[in-house]
């Protein structure tokens, strides 16, 4: 089959390129930014879907295709994207579009328990993108999962195990259950309803077969992973809705975490269903996850990703401080001292006024750069080169600065380093 995939560079819908192209399909992988070569034979296209809001926009993408799924989704409201136009706006008119073009199988992956309660803009229109397709004569397949658990790890996936690296087992107030199921159970339902024979117009709920305690779910992660049992702590509401607060703030800067205003209602309402109707319609049975786990024991690589998913907004958020503050600095208080230094290596006071305020400003880009995601490798670039430049500098106007019990000299290597480090974990997926 020649198969449409919307959101195929997500946590899912890489899984889904993977599998259904693995399987033989011929795969058209839509993305905001494609992942580029692959061993696997997808043709990539690139689409911002705040540009495919009419049906018009898809049509020459369905030229030739049997089947659509649909697994583009983002938690909440952001510089990113907004969540009525990836989960209602835009899959409406993609549903049109199938239907103009005589392309009858479309899957679309929504959330489980949005047909029941909908405290948020995330479930809100998840609901409302799945109320467009149950409109029209499409033969349709709704899935809704859990929370998705595989050997890739991004947003509430990524949480768990990050906490589960922590010292204490953090318990945050009104967690509602989770009925967690794994990825691979979930790939195997698209699978099976991609089948020209399978049945259509049914919205299932994808989810595990065990409901789990928030705090259950990260202790079973920290065993997962070989650490020692940890002592759950009640996170106080002030504290929690901090936390809330300064997710959102992230978010205005192109950062999606994954502990957000959205997040805390929608753990509030939790993630559990009835997986009888998905194992009656395909005899998939849901895997336990703690049973998952136990068969594919914890690689290395999962234990650095834990304590980096956790540090990674502490890296990134003191990193591009760092740079502002010294920037700030250097034009403000510390200008004078700056310009004495300059001046010392034997430069006249009009270049080295030059030297340090450009050098400020350049600082002040820098951590700008770094804060926002969409520069942030360019503010880490610039970041190294610029440290580079102020060593040699350093070393020709001031050489007894490495020799200075402060080591000002010194410290351009750690900083280097920790530079490389924000590089390497910077991609989210």
């Amino acid at each position: 089959m020649k198969i449409l995939i919307i959101g195929a560079t997500g946590f899912i819908g890489s899984a889904v390129a993977a599998r259904l192209a693995s399987a033989g399909h011929e795969i058209v992988a839509i993305a905001r930014r494609s992942n580029g070569a692959s061993a696997l034979p997808i043709r990539w296209v690139e689409l911002d879907l705040a540009e495919a809001g009419q049906p018009e926009a898809w049509t020459a993408l369905l030229a030739g295709v049997d089947a659509v799924v649909n697994c583009a989704g983002i938690l909440q409201d952001g510089p990113r994207g907004s969540t009525a136009a990836v989960h209602a706006s835009v899959p409406a008119a993609l549903f049109r579009a199938c239907e103009r073009a005589g392309v009858r199988r479309v899957i679309h992956l929504s959330a489980v328990g949005v047909d029941r309660e909908t405290p948020t803009e995330f479930s809100r229109t998840k609901l409302a993108g799945d109320k467009a397709l149950m409109a029209l004569d499409l033969d349709w397949v709704i899935l809704r999962p859990s929370v998705v658990i595989g050997s890739g790890a991004y947003g509430g996936s990524a949480l768990l195990r990050g906490l589960a690296a922590l010292p204490i087992i953090p318990v945050m107030p009104d967690t509602a259950p989770l009925q967690i199921v794994h990825l691979d159970d979930l790939l195997d339902a698209i699978e099976f309803f991609l089948r020209p024979d399978a049945p259509a117009k049914h919205a299932i709920e994808v989810v595990g077969p065990r409901r789990y305690t928030f705090e259950q779910a990260v202790a079973l992660f920290r065993r997962w992973m070989r650490w020692p049992p940890a002592r759950p702590v009640r996170v106080p509401r002030w504290l929690a809705g901090l936390l809330y607060r300064l997710g959102d703030f992230a978010s205005l800067f192109g950062w999606q975490p994954p502990i957000r205003s959205t997040a805390r209602l929608e753990m509030v309402r939790g993630a559990v269903g009835d997986p009888s109707q998905l194992t009656k319609l395909t005899g998939i049975k849901p895997r336990d996850l703690e049973t998952v786990l136990a068969c594919r024991p914890a690689p290395v690589q999962e234990r650095w990703f834990s304590p980096l998913y956790i540090l990674k907004p502490l890296v990134f958020g003191i990193f591009a401080l760092f740079w502002f503050s010294t920037g700030v600095v250097s034009l403000g208080p510390g200008r004078e001292r700056g310009i004495q230094l300059v001046m010392e290596g034997g430069v006249g006071r009009t270049i080295a006024t030059l030297l340090t305020l450009s050098g400020g400003l350049a600082d002040i880009v820098i951590g700008l750069a770094i804060a926002f995601r969409r520069t942030s490798r360019a503010g880490l670039y610039a970041a190294f080169l610029i440290s580079i430049t102020y060593a040699i500098i350093g070393t020709i106007l001031l050489p007894r600065l490495w020799f200075d019990p402060l080591g000002p000299m010194l410290k351009i290597a750690p900083v280097m380093v920790f530079n490389l480090v924000a590089l390497a974990i910077l991609d989210d997926r």
